[in-house]
């Protein structure tokens, strides 16, 4: 966790960075009412970041997060698709930054955490975080699996903000196995729909050098990640018993080098990632 504890050089060393800035800002999504979970191909480089933070202290993380920093990532060309907390895991925060490719996320992260919003409040998120290192660095298997875009929580006809229930499975693939995994997996992701699931995004490890090396990535891949949202917990419980059964399939077929890992991602207030009603 290291990575968000580096002090504040001279931004002379990024000037060069403003030009890029001004027309990665400049491409905000924009959406309408027929866009509702559809993929998005803009974002080819995806982060599924989970910090462990301190005991009792999820909920304060996750208001200094939601109030100081999805516009300022959106502003730089990245954008936050969703930010969670686990109640199966009470001192996790699991969020979602996309970037548009690998240079816009080298170029963004600098501006961010070399940049006056991070410097303002890097102490208090800092003091919050037990580890923040265990990252996926993650693109979508092909253009038609993104993760969606929706639209930000609307404060108004959306008082109580973010709800429904956001899974991730994580499949740990034997090397050489991709293509061969995938194909297995389909029809288990296909009763996972005919379950009351919304495709979220089929993600795969994207196996490029970290360019901005202050944020580690793990290394311990390939990975697979299906992220799917739910109406609501019942819904998801009563497909738990699938879940466990596909599971125990896919490990079974020996394309997998370990077990798959199971999230279950409450939607924070603010987060774009959530259950919408069509």
């Amino acid at each position: 966790m290291s990575y968000l504890r580096f002090t504040l050089p001279s931004m002379k060393r990024f000037l060069p960075l403003l030009c890029l800035l001004a027309g990665l800002a400049a491409q905000a999504p924009a959406h309408s009412d027929d866009t509702i979970m559809t993929p998005s191909s803009d974002y080819s480089v995806i982060e599924l970041r989970r910090y462990i933070i301190k005991e009792g202290r999820v909920g304060d993380f996750a208001r200094y997060f939601e109030t100081w920093f999805p516009e300022a990532f959106q502003q730089l060309g990245a954008l936050a698709l969703g930010q969670f907390t686990e109640p199966e895991a009470p001192n996790r925060f699991t969020w979602l930054r996309a970037f548009r490719n690998m240079d816009g996320r080298a170029v963004a992260n600098s501006a961010f955490y070399y940049g006056p919003v991070w410097k303002e409040h890097r102490n208090q998120l800092n003091d919050l975080m037990v580890d923040s290192d265990d990252v996926l660095l993650l693109r979508p298997l092909d253009p038609k699996h993104g993760v969606p875009v929706l639209p930000a929580v609307d404060p108004v006809s959306e008082p109580s903000g973010a709800t429904g229930v956001v899974v991730a499975q994580l499949f740990p693939v034997a090397p050489g196995a991709m293509e061969r995994f995938v194909t297995a997996a389909a029809p288990n992701f296909d009763r996972y729909r005919q379950g009351g699931a919304r495709d979220a995004g089929l993600l795969v490890t994207l196996d490029e050098r970290n360019n901005f090396p202050q944020l580690p990535v793990r290394t311990d891949g390939p990975f697979v990640v299906w992220l799917g949202v739910f109406d609501d917990i019942r819904t998801f419980d009563a497909m738990r018993p699938v879940v466990k059964e596909a599971a125990a399939r896919l490990v079974a077929s020996g394309l997998l080098r370990g077990e798959p890992e199971l999230l279950i991602l409450k939607p924070t207030p603010r987060s774009r990632l959530r259950w919408l009603a069509r």
